[in-house]
């Protein structure tokens, strides 16, 4: 099969929401599809008690949330599937950003009762940055909420986007019946309650038949004049607009009964975009060239705690990525090679010896890999777009046992590096302070700190509001503002200069007092629109 061949056909996206709308329950019926997993979740213990095939954490499992991206392959009509399944939690935003920048198109989740959330309309701005592909899934249909068609005006007005209904509902709640498919113009009737695919799918294949009337009663007049309103209303569903980011497919169901999940997951592989161009600081990245490349998105320490071991994300980008085959570290300037490269279901995991563009590899890691590294087959460049982003909450870390200093240094980079958080130095690094989106990667930290590192610490709150990474033309007029400033400063993983704020209103009266000096939003400083002053 030649590399066109491969990549014709991968398809490579994440799954996003708010929390609780669903998204991991969708995840895993997409996984039943597939023949991924054969029942939904995975028994805790010798209990009925159950937490979803993606959320392997310790902590995940207790708080019922996703705070780790879990990454999953698995094959259906003859097309290889790579799902990213994303923290929906907004104290993880920044990893499921991340994420982003490692698929070619997007599913989004939304509840139907609670319809447009605030993190609903911040990650969709993040896939509008990239014009990433989106598929819209209103879930939840099994209870009541929402009337679809002021769902549908929410969603075009809060997310900004066109939007096309693909199928429709029969009811809601109680007396939800099935999905209407739009473009084959046909209805299936489900049976709820079912934990695996289901067989016995009743097709209604016309609006006129009489068996639409004895099955839905009163409801079948009312999807009647739905479809009617819809195809007045909205625009034909256009495969540019998609590919684009300017149109949504929007289709309704339950998850959690595999309500319209095949209707969605069928669409999805027609129409869902295989790898796309990729942009660097030197050049457009095409995925069909024949050289490798590829960049790291995440990094996982202690995925099976059983062997402590350190786990690097790559996103392949073009070219065939080959086992114990010899690739240019570009921030090292070195090269390096990998023996055990994997492919992964969840927790699980295989070697893997050839993978193509699209296709998400686990590489064994010693500390050499970082968040946004560029691998290559030896040309010199860097993909784009995976900054870190100002945190919110500021904490300095207190070690409350001497004894395990060390663990506890190592523990913190660690996790720094992963993402979970960022870590600057100050004072030549007798300080160290922790920076997060929210409260609850803190607890995470302090969990994994002592179970998987054996040390212990207490975080001391801090007045800071945000961080700017800092650079001038000027050295030494940028060498003065860090002295002149030294309590405000630290160091970030890179040893970059970063000015921590304690509001909006002082960070702005600095910028006005050091015009030479210029302050970011983000550490990726080549971009013009990350800077503060631009926003």
């Amino acid at each position: 099969m030649s590399i066109q061949d491969e990549i014709e056909k991968r398809k490579t996206f994440a799954i996003i929401s708010h929390p609780d709308a669903g998204k991991t329950t969708l995840t895993e019926k997409l996984l039943l599809f597939g023949g991924g997993i054969h029942t939904a979740g995975a028994v805790k213990s010798n209990k009925i008690k159950r937490s979803a095939t993606s959320d392997f954490m310790q902590i995940e499992k207790q708080r019922g949330i996703s705070v780790a991206t879990s990454v999953m392959t698995f094959e259906y009509r003859d097309k290889l599937i790579n799902i990213l399944d994303t923290p929906g939690h907004k104290d993880f935003a920044e990893d499921t950003y991340r994420t982003l920048t490692a698929v070619d198109s997007v599913i989004l989740v939304v509840d139907v009762a609670k319809g447009v959330e605030e993190q609903t309309e911040k990650l969709m701005n993040v896939c509008r940055m990239r014009n990433t592909p989106v598929i819209i899934f209103v879930n939840k249909l099994d209870r009541e909420g929402k009337p679809p068609f002021e769902v549908m005006d929410e969603l075009e007005e809060k997310l900004d986007i066109s939007l096309r209904p693909m199928t429709w509902p029969a009811g809601m709640g109680a007396r939800f019946k099935g999905v209407y498919n739009l473009h084959q113009r046909n209805l299936y009737l489900f049976s709820p309650g079912k934990t695996k695919v289901e067989e016995d799918r009743l097709l209604i294949d016309s609006l006129d038949s009489p068996l639409l009337d004895q099955k839905l009663d009163s409801q079948a007049d009312q999807l009647r004049e739905d479809v009617e309103l819809i195809e007045g209303v909205y625009e034909q569903f256009s495969m540019a607009a998609y590919l684009q980011g300017e149109q949504a497919p929007v289709f309704f169901g339950s998850a959690l009964n595999n309500f319209g999940v095949r209707e969605l997951l069928e669409t999805f592989i027609d129409i869902a975009p295989t790898p796309r161009v990729r942009e660097t600081d030197t050049r457009e990245v095409h995925p069909e060239e024949e050289r490798f490349s590829g960049f790291i998105f995440k990094i996982h320490a202690n995925l099976d705690p059983r062997h402590r071991d350190r786990i690097a994300f790559l996103r392949v980008c073009s070219g065939t990525f080959q086992k114990d085959k010899a690739f240019r570290h570009v921030r090292l300037k070195k090269d390096v090679r990998f023996t055990t490269p994997y492919n992964f279901m969840a927790q699980r995991k295989s070697v893997l010896t050839e993978a193509y563009p699209g296709d998400v590899v686990g590489l064994y890691d010693r500390g050499d890999l970082k968040i946004g590294d560029t691998l290559t087959e030896g040309e010199e460049l860097q993909f784009r777009g995976i900054p870190s982003f100002s945190p919110e909450i500021f904490r300095e870390l207190v070690n409350t046992n001497p004894m395990k200093s060390k663990q506890l240094d190592k523990g913190i980079a660690q996790l720094s590096e992963e993402g979970v958080a960022q870590l600057f130095i100050q004072d030549k690094g007798r300080r160290k302070i922790v920076g997060t989106v929210g409260d609850l990667q803190f607890d995470v930290i302090t969990y994994r700190l002592e179970h998987e590192y054996g040390a212990h610490c207490r975080f001391e709150p801090l007045s800071y509001a945000m961080a700017c990474w800092l650079t001038s033309e000027d050295p030494a007029k940028l060498k003065d503002f860090i002295r002149l400033k030294g309590s405000s400063i630290v160091y970030d993983h890179d040893e970059n200069p970063v000015f921590l704020a304690e509001s909006k209103w002082w960070l702005h009266a600095m910028m006005e007092d050091y015009p030479e000096i210029e302050f970011h939003f983000t550490s990726e400083f080549k971009t013009e629109q990350n800077r503060v002053g631009a926003s």
